[in-house]
């Protein structure tokens, strides 16, 4: 299995332009937010407990992210918890509501993930590897980690790669 290391490495490699990290910023969490908004509609309920396809792709992520590393696992197990919980209160809209909130918001961070890489001058990561699409959320939130001086260490390990 690939470390956190790989992983970020990886997708890091087609994100070095600090604008094209900056759009992503923006755009994975819409892009993150719109799909869990979109998936929390069909939800079944059952004795105070619910179940829906965004919280079932949140509980897989998180087990994902914890596995790779357990500090960040946890903070984006609760950032995607959070989106549930959004997901749930927007999905309990009227239907255009719901729809144009997750439409919405998935069109704008698609829009700014491709200007992002017309800055960077180079395809999207997903498009050589579907995880990508896995490993974006995390690159952000280890991205803003980062920024705020923590995991020095892994953030080291990622930069000498491209030494």
């Amino acid at each position: 299995m690939k470390t956190i290391t790989d992983h970020l490495s990886e997708y890091a490699a087609y994100h070095r332009d600090r604008r094209n990290i900056a759009t992503h910023l923006l755009g994975i969490p819409m892009i993150v937010i719109a799909i869990q908004i979109l998936l929390s509609r069909p939800h079944w309920s059952f004795e105070g407990w619910f179940l829906s396809p965004a919280l079932i792709i949140a509980v897989i992520a998180s087990f994902f992210y914890l596995r790779l590393d357990r500090p960040l696992g946890l903070l984006m197990a609760v950032l995607l918890a959070l989106t549930v919980v959004l997901g749930v209160q927007v999905a309990a809209l009227s239907t255009s509501a719901w729809l144009s909130w997750g439409v919405g918001l998935f069109v704008v961070g698609w829009a700014f993930q491709f200007i992002g890489h017309y800055f960077e001058g180079r395809k999207p990561a997903f498009v050589d590897d579907i995880m990508g699409l896995t490993i974006g959320p995390l690159f952000v939130v280890a991205e803003v980690v980062f920024m705020l001086g923590l995991k020095k260490d892994l953030h080291q390990a990622i930069e000498k790669r491209f030494s």
